[in-house]
């Protein structure tokens, strides 16, 4: 008699094991591929089959293909990806995804005590953080196929138990109850790639035929799409979009493939006398063949999503400056476009601070207050910014990271405090030009020249630490800080031939003190600027 409680414990903890084996294995990968993977994803162009390779490639570093279409959705809902670009990726999605059932289906459970044991010692005693990094690949790698073994022994009894016997007889003569069976279950546990490995570890122990397995491979591919659906409940259009585009495909591949069930099979049988290599090739053909029949009518496909999920996108003329645009936290799962999107928000919170400066400018020789009450609502935009890109990094921190993520962490926090101290240097001066009107206090000519002269000079200096900020650039840093130092000298002389100036009485005493505080200012907004290079070194 069965001892089903027995039964039941193995074969969850095979699962558990297999889904953290894969996941281990998974974040091993993305160290190791680094900012090379959000590289890829940055460049994709309006060549769907570009976007298709990536996708794949992609796919098959994070070992998920849901993972990589609700990281596609967070990119369309940040706007950064079209929605043709995303139906390209996820087409390349559904392929990377077999790459992870082939593997299983290869008979290399004898090799995970091997790769346990390598990846225990390559992390314990491992110097270099990519030593490690390899070592969470090799440890992944061996619980993943150590789950697959637990499983296959837990289901063994299951040879000669009845019901189950005559459940399988069921599915194999009703296909259609096999696909909904494997989406219900996939959908539940949001994992594709565990309802294959369950299939391929029951035809590994003769408990299911390939007739019977079939139906439950492709069923998986409709299951996997709920992940991606629940991710783009309250995003854009877009998003939704691209959920459904994804949902789509599969469900119509399925369908498809499902009419021809039984050409399609024994192509599948041909390829390899063991059943779970039949299986796994199955499950590459499908998803193959399928993107390769989608992919020419490509634009025709994104027009009828456009028809199903009707509307149109709300046009923001300009985003809400007080929020984030780029921080969505569906990329938190990969800290190296994480870290890429929070570099995008500090960015755009440097460029409020440059039109902080440009208005401020304009309203001190302007004297318009209305500049001022513009100059002062971007100083709360950017408290705002920062508040939120804090927040965000915090989240990141929460993530493992590779040793350039946490340098590249580390860097980022400092660039936020600076780029929101050159605002406040600034709120600084628009302060004092609010003086400046309220007194209606005089300014000589060359006090004017001077101050236009290191203003243009500070402003060229933040523009230019932004741009190392966005991309590391040796001589741009070389140059920001001798220019750093330019500033230093420059307030020093200016400083000290204003202050002759009112000792000979060719200014008056208030506008002094004014002046002098603004070019205070201006040099400590200098020293911000040259942090966020220096610290980029």
């Amino acid at each position: 008699m069965l001892n089903f409680s027995t039964m039941g414990m193995s074969l969850v903890a095979g699962l558990g094991l297999f889904i953290y084996g894969m996941q281990l294995m998974a974040g091993g990968l993305q160290k190791v591929a680094g900012d090379r993977m959000r590289r890829l994803l940055e460049v994709l162009t309006s060549n769907a089959l570009l976007a298709v390779s990536v996708g794949t490639v992609v796919t098959a570093i994070v070992q998920s293909s849901s993972a990589t279409t609700v990281m596609v959705i967070g990119f369309v809902n940040a706007s950064l990806m079209t929605l043709r670009q995303a139906v390209g990726v996820i087409l390349g999605a559904n392929i990377g995804t077999t790459i992870s059932t082939q593997m299983v289906s290869f008979k290399l459970t004898h090799f995970a005590p091997v790769a346990i044991g390598l990846g225990v010692v390559l992390l314990m005693f491992g110097k270099k953080k990519s030593t490690k990094d390899l070592g969470e690949i090799f440890l992944g790698f061996g619980i993943l196929f150590f789950g697959m073994a637990t499983m296959g022994s837990a289901m063994k009894p299951l040879r000669t138990y009845q019901p189950f016997i005559d459940l399988m007889t069921s599915v194999a003569a009703r296909p259609w109850l096999g696909v909904a069976i494997a989406a219900v279950f996939t959908a539940i546990i949001q994992s594709s790639s565990a309802t294959t490995a369950i299939v391929v570890a029951l035809a590994s122990q003769g408990l299911i035929s390939f007739q019977c397995a079939i139906p439950l491979i492709l069923g998986s591919n409709i299951g996997t799409t709920i992940t991606a659906l629940l991710a783009s409940i309250n995003t854009s259009l877009t998003s939704r979009r691209a959920a459904v585009a994804h949902a789509l495909f599969n469900i119509g591949g399925v369908v498809l493939f499902m009419l021809i069930l039984k050409p399609f099979s024994n192509l599948a049988m041909a390829t390899s006398v063991l059943t779970e290599r039949q299986i796994a090739n199955a499950h590459t053909i499908f998803n193959i063949a399928n993107t390769v029949l989608v992919l020419p009518f490509i634009n025709l496909f994104v027009r009828l999503i456009e028809r199903i999920v009707p509307g149109k996108e709300k046009v923001v003329e300009e985003p809400d400056p007080c929020h984030a645009i780029y921080l969505d936290k569906m990329l938190l799962s990969n800290p190296s476009i994480a870290l890429g999107q929070a570099t995008r928000e500090i960015f755009r919170m440097g460029e409020h601070a440059l039109e902080m400066l440009s208005t401020t400018e304009t309203a001190f020789l302007t004297e318009d207050r209305n500049l001022i009450d513009k100059a002062f609502e971007i100083e709360q935009t950017i408290n705002c910014l920062e508040r939120e890109i804090i927040d965000y990094l915090v989240d990141i921190s929460q993530n493992s990271l590779t040793e350039e993520q946490s340098v590249r962490l580390n860097y980022l926090f400092e660039c936020v405090n600076d780029v929101e101290r050159v605002g406040d240097h600034t709120e600084n001066i628009a302060e004092l030009v609010v003086t400046k009107i309220d007194k209606k206090l005089p300014f000589s000519k060359q006090a004017y020249e001077e101050l236009d002269d290191i203003y243009n000079k500070i402003k060229k200096m933040v523009e230019d630490s932004l741009e190392v900020l966005k991309e590391h650039n040796e001589p741009l840093i070389k140059r920001v800080g001798e220019e750093e130092q330019q500033i230093d000298l420059l307030e020093a002389q200016l400083r000290k031939s204003h202050i002759k100036r009112l000792s000979d009485g060719t200014c008056h005493p208030q506008s002094g003190i004014i002046y002098l505080d603004i070019i205070s200012n201006f040099e400590r907004i200098a020293d911000h600027a040259n942090n966020v290079c220096v610290r980029n070194l």
